[in-house]
């Protein structure tokens, strides 16, 4: 006779910790980059045309962009100063790892570096090396998350520092969409839902600001679709993709409409077009952080490998799951506690730092950073000087504090969880009188 008794229910999934967060954040990013490259500067009619919707990727060896080499370089940068980083670390590196070096054009680099290049190279220091005429492009939040991997919990933290890093390239919305993305990062690191991480991503932007006002239009329609969040945010007839209001609110928009699932947030973005890596990788940070690595499809994790250097040759090598091992030491990784920048060292040290096997195998120790026979490795960087461990991610050195977030309730979607704050009816500060009159008069909520 078959029981009555109620079956037991399933245990629920363990939460992801915060190692698989920082993977999923930073895998997901370079997935939503190689899945979106194709798509960019398209309308949705041209990607239905030639794909119909797309689904995965549709070439045969996906790639990531600058987007991904860009968030790789400022996630080693952070890596290697922590809370402690300022100006003068971003710019040195800027100088070493790209503007003094001598590989030629860098391929699929945004306006904005290129003009931040430009500056480096004539001698302007930060921040006046982000006065050029796309400093509020998206360059800063296509690179923001592993800010946000590295202040896990503490959004304020994540924006104060990833300001620091588009100190030299950015400066206005362009910085306020860098903050948001890393705020978002930061609380979805910490396990809110995403109707939180919306919301800390809205508090370190200023309210009147176009980021601001475009990231509430497009989570307030979110729960209409894809085609209802374009709409809300695009601005037609407008040339340029990159803008960081437009781009931060598609990517937001499209993690809204799928209330934070990896895999429709991701493709939500693609097919959107426009400036469609930059978005889809956003929402692949966003999604990833939030549901960890393991939500990422393992076909589409699998295509990703090392950087290859198309953009950033400095990069070459290195892979974005590195990234998120350095930014979070205290969970052990390969890489230990204490962690150094392994690929930056000299090779009979990284031998040595590897295990007493290799100090056995003939290579003898070899000093740390900073002393007289080690500075070469540390020198490809100009950041020669004593290495100190990393700060992991609950480690407060800087001035900004974080309450604590929310935590997580039951969902609902999250767009219909957000409600649009009233709209000033005023451009946003550092944009009007030093752009172009096309950019100035773009957003239709800052014209008079």
């Amino acid at each position: 006779m078959a029981s009555n008794a109620p079956a037991s229910p399933l245990p629920a999934p363990a939460a992801p910790g915060l190692r698989e967060r920082a993977r999923g954040a930073l895998l997901g990013l370079a997935v939503g980059d190689a899945l979106g490259a194709p798509a960019e500067n398209l309308k949705p009619s041209e990607i239905r045309a030639r794909w119909g919707r797309i689904t995965g990727y549709v070439t045969d060896r996906p790639c990531g962009t600058d987007d991904t080499e860009y968030a790789i370089f400022s996630g080693l940068l952070l890596a290697r100063h922590g809370s402690a980083l300022t100006p003068a670390h971003v710019e040195a590196a800027w100088h070493q790892w790209i503007a003094d070096r001598a590989e030629g054009p860098f391929r699929g680099a945004g306006f904005s570096e290129r003009g931040t290049l430009e500056n480096l190279r004539r001698g302007l220091a930060a921040p006046i090396s982000a006065q050029h005429r796309h400093a509020w492009s998206d360059g800063l939040a296509m690179r923001a998350a592993p800010f946000g991997v590295f202040a896990a919990g503490r959004p304020s933290e994540a924006a104060r520092l990833v300001a620091i890093d588009g100190s030299v390239s950015h400066e206005g919305e362009g910085i306020y969409g860098g903050q948001a993305v890393a705020a978002g990062v930061a609380a979805a690191m910490a396990g809110a839902e995403p109707a939180v991480v919306i919301a800390a991503a809205l508090a370190v932007v200023p309210d009147d600001s176009w980021t601001a006002r475009s990231l509430r239009r497009a989570v307030a329609v979110a729960h209409r679709g894809e085609r209802a969040v374009r709409t809300a945010v695009v601005i037609g007839g407008y040339p340029w993709t990159d803008l960081a209001p437009e781009a931060v609110a598609l990517a937001f928009g499209a993690y809204a409409a799928a209330d934070g699932d990896f895999r429709e947030a991701v493709l939500t973005a693609v097919n959107m077009g426009r400036d469609a890596d930059t978005t889809a990788a956003v929402a692949g940070a966003l999604a990833g952080a939030t549901h960890g690595v393991a939500a990422i499809p393992g076909m589409w994790a699998a295509a990703i490998g090392p950087a290859r250097g198309r953009c950033l040759p400095a990069m070459s090598g290195h892979h974005i799951l590195d990234v998120a091992e350095l930014l979070t030491p205290e969970e052990g990784g390969k890489w230990g506690e204490g962690v150094v920048l392994p690929d930056l060292l000299p090779e009979g040290l990284r031998r040595t730092l590897s295990g007493p096997a290799a100090v056995a195998a003939g290579d003898p120790p070899v000093p740390l950073a900073g002393t007289a026979s080690d500075r070469t490795g540390t020198a490809r960087l100009g950041l020669a000087g004593t290495v100190t461990p990393l700060r992991p991610p609950g480690h407060v050195t800087g001035p900004a504090e974080d309450p604590p977030l929310a935590p997580a309730r039951p969902a609902t979607p999250a767009a219909a969880r957000v409600a649009p704050r009233p709209v000033a009816e005023t451009t946003s500060p550092g944009i009007a009188g030093r752009r172009a009159a096309a950019v100035r008069n773009t957003d239709p909520e800052a014209r008079s």
